[in-house]
């Protein structure tokens, strides 16, 4: 059999990498699945993934942002494509754009928890991340075979950390945000990079210490910030959805990363399948349990000042 997670993550850098940093890419084409809104690039990357989809000599179900569920004969595996995690950063030809492929068993009602592989690809380095569930984390970054390097910080001073406000109202965030905001803008670092894999991913090697997506927390904590993250997406609730963090969590989970919901919940048990506001999760992703438990710790104490704020 091909390597098909390979091939179809290879098919769609090939398409996409010619077309980084250019403006004529840059405009919306259309709507996702989810609500957010497909751009030029996007549309190549897609073609990409269903061109290698349907050429495949096998029965298939594969989900990708942009189409929704496939299913072709009577798969045995179920293939989640997000062709670009990291659009906006593509557009510009930054470096945080990647392709993500999890694999499960084929059910329409598998859960994160199922995927049992995890494949990311950087576009525009070609960096590869590759994990299947219980037998650890292949990397290979500039043609050579690299092991996990996970940072040993504890603490949340001086971290160096990612966060994600692509469609998530920015004063509401930072009050939520704002003590791990302070306490590493100047010892350390706080990036928005618009990509939730490649902030994952990016823990694994040491390049930096967290990953940090409290949007649907807020919605959760607070039902009151709903209407807010609408405003601002035309109606949608533009959180991660699975598709954006399926992948990455396994590649997490290998590597040894402490990984839950924002609120520290496990994400095992949320659906694979779908994409819009019923299917949207926080995640947080630590290098060690100390700075995970910091983290959470913080973001209780920023859910609860939001919450004085709001008067709820």
């Amino acid at each position: 059999m091909t390597d098909l997670p390979l091939e179809v993550a290879t098919a769609i850098r090939g398409a996409v990498l010619p077309h980084l940093g250019r403006p004529e890419t840059r405009g919306a084409e259309g709507t996702s699945v989810g609500g957010d809104p497909t751009f030029g690039i996007d549309v190549i990357a897609e073609q990409a993934a269903e061109k290698v989809m349907e050429s495949a000599d096998e029965d298939l179900a594969w989900y990708t942002e942009d189409r929704g569920l496939v299913v072709r004969g009577t798969p045995e595996r179920l293939f989640v494509v997000d062709p670009i995690d990291g659009t906006r950063p593509a557009g510009a030809g930054l470096e945080a754009a990647c392709v993500s492929v999890a694999v499960a068993p084929f059910d329409e009602r598998a859960t994160l928890g199922d995927v049992d592989e995890g494949l990311v690809l950087e576009i525009k380095t070609g960096t590869l991340f590759r994990a299947r569930r219980g037998e650890g984390v292949r990397i290979v970054m500039d043609g050579e075979a690299r092991p996990p390097a996970l940072s040993p910080v504890k603490t949340i001073d001086g971290a160096f950390w990612t966060y994600g406000f692509r469609g998530r109202p920015v004063v509401p965030s930072a009050v939520v945000l704002e003590e791990l905001i302070d306490a590493t803008s100047v010892r350390g670092a706080g990036f928005e990079l618009g990509s939730a894999t490649y902030g994952m991913t990016g823990v694994v090697v040491g390049r930096f210490d967290a990953y940090v997506d409290q949007g649907q927390r807020m919605i959760d904590d607070i039902p009151e910030t709903r209407p807010l993250f609408e405003k601002i997406a035309d109606g949608a609730v533009l959180n991660n959805n699975p598709y954006d963090v399926a992948a990455a969590l396994v590649v997490c989970v290998e590597a040894g990363c402490a990984v839950s919901d924002a609120a520290g919940r496990p994400l095992d048990d949320r659906p694979l399948v779908g994409s819009g506001a019923d299917y949207c999760v926080s995640t947080l992703v630590a290098c060690t349990p100390e700075l995970h438990g910091e983290l959470l710790r913080a973001l209780d104490r920023g859910i609860e000042r939001l919450r004085e704020r709001m008067g709820t």
